[in-house]
């Protein structure tokens, strides 16, 4: 896997929505390269609620209608599938390794149906989609923890990026991809923890 500017245009768009930065989400918009928004900028924003709800999801895509939108989503875009905890399970236990069972019971302690929403909806629904690759997922998901000073979180989504393929120079790349965003105190928090947690 490569990062390439398109990867830090996603990214931007990623930490602007999950910020609620909508004047950057249009200025992306606004500027997007020819091809572009395609697939990728659809999955990214159907993202955006995992880490930000949905009132930022609709904040986005009523900020991207203004200019643009995003293209309409060719069929198989269009998931109608259930929640599929197999797939949900895989990706959880890549991600976490060792500790999934720990944060397993940590979820569950929570609240039962918290555990299975995550699990069932942000795993086994949006995560494991086609469209991204689970590398590409991880990262959008440490731009958003960073950007939010989610610093526990951040910690194990670093790792679980490196484990679903991303290098820490794919980490290093993205988070000064959006520097300006998520701003130099957070930004520079994110680094010292992925020099820990995503070393070389």
């Amino acid at each position: 896997m490569s990062l390439g500017a398109k990867d830090v245009r996603l990214a931007r768009l990623f930490a602007a929505a999950v910020l609620g930065r909508f004047d950057e989400v249009r200025a992306l918009r606004l500027a997007a390269p020819e091809g572009e928004p395609d697939r990728a900028w659809r999955e990214v924003v159907l993202q955006v609620h995992v880490f930000a709800g949905f009132p930022r999801g609709v904040e986005t895509y009523g900020a991207l209608a203004a200019v643009g939108g995003l293209g309409t989503p060719a069929p198989d875009e269009c998931l109608a599938e259930p929640e599929d905890f197999a797939r949900a399970e895989s990706l959880f236990e890549r991600i976490y390794a060792e500790q999934t069972p720990r944060v397993r019971a940590l979820l569950a302690d929570a609240h039962p149906d918290f555990s299975r929403w995550i699990l069932g909806h942000a795993y086994g629904r949006v995560l494991t989609r086609p469209g991204l690759s689970a590398a590409q997922r991880e990262l959008l998901a440490v731009v958003a923890l960073a950007a939010l000073g989610q610093e526990r979180q951040l910690a194990s989504h670093l790792r679980g990026a490196v484990r679903c393929g991303a290098t820490p120079t794919h980490v290093r790349t993205l988070l000064e991809g959006v520097r300006d965003l998520v701003g130099s105190e957070r930004c520079d928090a994110a680094l010292t923890l992925a020099a820990r947690y995503a070393a070389e």
